[in-house]
């Protein structure tokens, strides 16, 4: 579904915040490489490579000790997903066009996309009607706002920890 809408407001050139997860960057990817090696791992693909490759190395460590240090360190080497207006695909994903479309009561943005699908459909807003500087501003509010909630989940997460450990 987030494909399939993704995929529509481009046919109908409609602006929307689509879910952008960049490739990672060339210093990212040396410093992986240079943390796997003393684990006889290798991620393929060169400067470039693709999620074919981080799904090849994630798959060669699946069933090692660990597996968790090596995990946290390869998706670390990559960039984090962020909303914005521009479609520039899903590296995670492997995919093209994405967007956030299936929870619009939970996040903000796929009651944006939302908004745009209706418009399009309706037929009542055109491309220029819509503010693309606003429109990058919310993408830029929205993960912000993201990764201040997932820091704050992790806080709680870690301050219960504490708590637990008191009694112990």
């Amino acid at each position: 579904a987030n494909q399939s809408v993704a995929e529509f407001l481009l046919e109908h050139d409609m602006p929307a915040l689509f879910r952008v997860h960049e490739k990672p960057l060339v210093e990212k990817l040396e410093e992986l490489r240079q943390f796997l090696g003393p684990f006889g791992l290798i991620l393929g693909g060169g400067e470039d490579p693709h999620p074919k490759h981080y799904a090849k190395l994630i798959e060669s460590i699946r069933f090692r000790d660990d597996k968790q240090l090596l995990q946290t360190v390869t998706l670390r080497s990559m960039k984090q997903a962020v909303y914005m207006p521009d479609n520039m695909g899903h590296f995670g994903l492997a995919f093209d066009t994405y967007t956030h479309f299936t929870s619009p009561i939970r996040r903000y943005p796929d009651l944006l996309v939302h908004r745009a699908l209706k418009a399009v459909i309706a037929g009542k807003v055109k491309k220029d009607d819509i503010d693309k500087k606003a429109l990058a501003e919310m993408g830029s509010h929205c993960s912000m706002t993201e990764r201040r909630a997932d820091d704050a989940t992790r806080d709680v997460t870690h301050w219960l920890k504490c708590e637990y450990m008191l009694e112990h």
